[in-house]
């Protein structure tokens, strides 16, 4: 038989085996395992230190927000222009009196409800980027259909925890108004937890509305139901539009997740203490300026950094950004608050052995960290520059495998399996002992996308890559995808209200 008639045959069947489940899997990883931890006390102690006079001898800049620079001011900090300089362990204090140390992000569905902190691990989506591609759709600027695409496979997916935020930039809708749209996507066309707009005050206030109309004022105020990200422009400037937004969600109660970017060489030093030491003074004045707003407010501690090619450039993701990673987990632990990390990134431009790689490492350095929050869970290449489609399904294998990873070894005694080996006993087969029997349909994760057959079963049925059968994949599950049910008022005030804020708002690609 024919190889494309073969892969037509496999099609099917891959088509029929996509098909979602409707059961709900746990809303979260729970890690049973220790992170790993590469810095000895004195060596966390000099990053902090270092972290210390960074923020007391030359401090940050709060540019274009003076309500943030007068709650500093208030709080004690040293005010000279826009240049703000703390006392040593100013921040940290103020942040150990009141962050709390995990929480709750409440889902409109409760069953996928986020623990975040404790030993929970939430994988979430890709964020920011303006490409995507797949091996049937040619690289080319995100559209507001790519958006709903990607929110659509993370819902569907089993081993993605959370819709993420911007998923992708949806660049055909104005900036002004695309806020409305991806949290309009977010809300109808998944029930997970989700992240909204932070690119103004303004827009962080619609995502709240939205998500009161949803959840009900009343439960929003009482509880965390949507979270903002907020980048810290490294080296040491904390700018006007990311502040407003960080203001709205702590004056409401609603979470941020506090993320400088710090690349060594260009927007910090090359070093990894030197990396570490930067974001963690950067982190801490994020942070602090979260509990200043509203003590007790959740929060969450971002790390992101990447190297540079000192020859062309390039950001890159290696040996020295692994160590970061582990590191910056140890000082999200002493200070007592939640720890974001990114996770599955490439400089690979599509799912091939060095997206793989570079994938698989940067993913297993973050998960030995201890994250709680992991963005960047799966789709990315080009640094994070485009979201594959193919390859968001792909890395959702690994983050099946990293769960069963995470929960650690069981040594109950019906795992010991001692009556399974007497059973079976010397030379025998433990194929149909009761033990194996009892277990065999979960004992090993059992991945949908990687070929673990004979050559010859891969080969009859038709050859097919491990894209391939991702692309195959996604196509039946999108042709499957029904959205969550929502209560049609509900559906109707969200509806208004995002095509009342349009006609408000002026069309600005800026």
């Amino acid at each position: 038989m024919g190889r494309s008639s073969s892969r037509q045959r496999t099609g099917r069947r891959s088509a029929a085996k996509s098909k979602p489940s409707k059961s709900i899997t746990s809303p979260t990883v729970v890690r049973r395992i220790k992170p790993y931890e590469i810095l000895d006390e004195a060596g966390l102690v000099a990053v902090e230190d270092t972290a210390e006079r960074i923020l007391s001898e030359v401090g940050v800049e709060i540019r274009d927000d003076e309500p943030s620079l007068e709650l500093f001011r208030e709080a004690g900090a040293q005010v000279s222009g826009t240049r703000v300089r703390f006392e040593p362990g100013m921040c940290r204090s103020i942040i150990q009196a009141s962050a709390p140390s995990k929480f709750t992000q409440h889902a409109r569905n409760p069953e996928r409800s986020v623990e975040i902190g404790g030993d929970n691990i939430v994988f979430v989506p890709a964020y920011g980027a303006p490409f995507v591609r797949a091996s049937d759709i040619e690289r080319r600027y995100a559209r507001l259909e790519d958006f709903e695409t990607i929110v659509k496979l993370a819902y569907l997916t089993p081993h993605m925890h959370h819709s993420g935020g911007t998923v992708c930039e949806p660049t055909d809708i104005p900036v002004s108004k695309r806020h409305l749209d991806m949290v309009h996507a977010h809300l109808r066309l998944s029930d997970k937890p989700y992240m909204g707009g932070v690119t103004s005050g303004e827009r962080a206030e619609d995502s709240i509305r939205m998500t009161e109309i949803v959840f009900g004022e009343k439960f929003v105020s009482e509880n965390c139901c949507v979270l903002g990200l907020i980048n810290v422009n490294s080296p040491l400037v904390l700018d006007g539009t990311m502040l407003a937004a960080l203001r709205v969600y702590a004056a409401a109660g609603q979470g941020t997740v506090i993320t400088p970017f710090v690349i060594g060489g260009a927007g910090g030093p090359v070093t990894s203490a030197g990396m570490l030491a930067q974001s963690l003074a950067e982190t801490l004045v994020g942070i602090a300026l979260t509990q200043l707003v509203r003590p007790g407010v959740p929060v969450i501690f971002g790390y992101l950094s990447t190297g540079l090619n000192m020859k062309s450039g390039a950001p890159v993701r290696y040996d020295e950004t692994w160590k970061c990673f582990l590191a910056a987990g140890q000082l999200a632990r002493r200070l007592g608050v939640p720890y974001r990390c990114g996770s599955a990134t490439s400089a690979a431009k599509l799912p091939d052995y060095q997206a793989g790689l570079e994938s698989a490492l940067n993913f297993e350095a973050a998960l030995l960290s201890g994250a709680h929050f992991m963005i960047h869970a799966s789709g990315n290449v080009e640094g994070g520059l485009c979201v594959d489609l193919d390859k968001l399904l792909l890395d959702c294998e690994m983050l099946g495998m990293a769960a069963r990873f995470a929960g650690g070894v069981d040594t109950s005694q019906a795992a010991l399996a001692f009556d399974a080996i007497k059973e079976a006993g010397p030379g025998g087969n433990f194929l149909v002992t009761a033990h194996t029997l009892e277990r065999y349909r979960d004992a090993f994760f059992a991945a949908d996308l990687f070929d673990t057959t004979p050559y010859e079963h891969w080969r009859d049925a038709g050859e097919l890559t491990s894209t391939e059968q991702a692309r195959t994949r996604r196509l039946a599950l999108l042709n499957a995808y029904e959205p969550p049910p929502m209560d049609q008022s509900i559906a109707d005030a969200l509806d208004d209200f995002v095509r009342t804020r349009k006609s408000e708002l002026p069309d600005s690609f800026v």
